[in-house]
């Protein structure tokens, strides 16, 4: 049995990788499944035309489902209209969201040129998420608690002891290639969470790092994946499967927890991704034959990139002027493809068959 006691700071949190059987026959087999599943994900978004697309919608869509984790709660509707809208929002939530959208963004981006996964790189996301210089935990004092006040969890403490259990991390995320990589993500997840490194956006930051090390790992070349729906969906299964690792060292119930995430969240993505193609192609075979004058594939792709969209949008990607992109709209609110709304000055247009699909669970 370890060590572990509630209220002291698990200084003794194990470093990795765990000193048991982590190629169970029960988890093998799942990770064949879970692979399986990523991978048809995967090719079928590399398959795609234009594979970037439909990113910032999934990538808003994780970052929503991310924050609501943290009970950051916003709705689809106000969060894409803050995101298009010009008039700025005051709702703090949005504005959580989308933080936690730039901070992937970032990540991908930092990614690309350094393909590693460090303690910097997570310092970083951190920040870009909360917006501030913070950096690792300092105060004592940190601890985790239920919803009726009780301690469940007191983090190592001590900014050497967070750095070196860190350190240990990023060289089993970065150089231990003894096991697969969807189990290596399995025990990565704990352990960022169980080191806790930083005062606040933990939880955010270590779900941003499952994208990124699927990007690092090759297992998907566009992370377009709402890993956190599943979590929401199976929350107390989820905090209860990180206890047991740390209370018990049951580490075969949690990595099949977050194979499971994998297979399930990659097989709802796909059929996501599928029914979004397919309204776009009968609208966009619609919009051809209802209006040949205004129809490109361009303008299709507009109005599919987000569920809404305005006026300037048409204009940056070269549409026409101000006059021709507002005829545009019009005649495709006035054939009902769009609805219009008022946001401030502006006019924005909804792409509401796009938004019915990211609506349903």
């Amino acid at each position: 049995m370890n060590n572990f006691k509630r209220n002291i700071p698990y200084n003794e949190l194990p470093l990795l990788p765990p000193k048991c059987n982590l190629e169970t026959t029960n988890i093998l087999r799942k990770t064949i499944k879970a692979s399986r599943a990523l991978a048809n994900l995967n090719g079928a978004i590399i398959n795609l035309p234009n594979p970037r697309l439909f990113l910032d919608t999934i990538h808003f869509q994780e970052a929503k489902a991310s924050s609501e984790i943290e009970n950051i709660i916003t709705t689809n509707d106000e969060l894409y209209k803050s995101v298009v809208a010009s008039k700025k929002f005051d709702n703090p939530a949005s504005k959580e969201v989308i933080s936690y959208k730039n901070a992937l963004w970032h990540g991908l981006k930092q990614l690309e040129s350094k393909p590693f996964i460090t303690t910097n790189l997570c310092i970083d996301i951190m920040q870009k998420i909360k917006e501030n210089t913070s950096s690792i935990r300092t105060t004592l004092g940190t601890t985790l608690s239920n919803v009726n006040g009780d301690v469940i969890y007191t983090p190592p403490s001590g900014e050497e002891i967070i750095r070196n259990k860190l350190s240990n991390l990023e060289g089993f995320i970065n150089e231990d290639n003894s096991l697969d990589p969807l189990i290596k993500m399995a025990l990565m997840h704990y352990q960022f969470e169980a080191i806790h490194p930083f005062s606040d956006g933990n939880g955010r930051t270590g779900r941003i790092l499952l994208l990124l090390y699927l990007k690092m790992e090759k297992l998907l070349d566009i992370p377009a994946l709402y890993l956190s729906e599943y979590i929401i969906q199976n929350k107390s299964e989820y905090y209860k499967r990180l206890r047991q690792v740390t209370e018990e060292e049951e580490w075969e119930s949690w990595i099949l927890y977050m194979l499971d995430m994998i297979e399930s969240t990659a097989k709802n993505g796909l059929t996501r991704l599928r029914k979004i193609i397919e309204l776009m192609k009968i609208m966009s075979e619609e919009i051809k034959t209802e209006l040949p004058k205004e129809y490109s594939k361009d303008l299709i792709e507009i109005i599919f990139k987000l569920p809404y969209t305005k006026r300037q949008n048409l204009i940056d990607a070269k549409l026409g002027n101000p006059k021709t992109a507002g005829n545009y709209l019009m005649a495709l609110e006035e054939k009902k493809y769009l609805k219009s709304v008022k946001v401030g000055k502006e006019k924005l247009y909804l792409n509401y068959r796009l938004m019915e699909i990211l609506e349903k669970e």
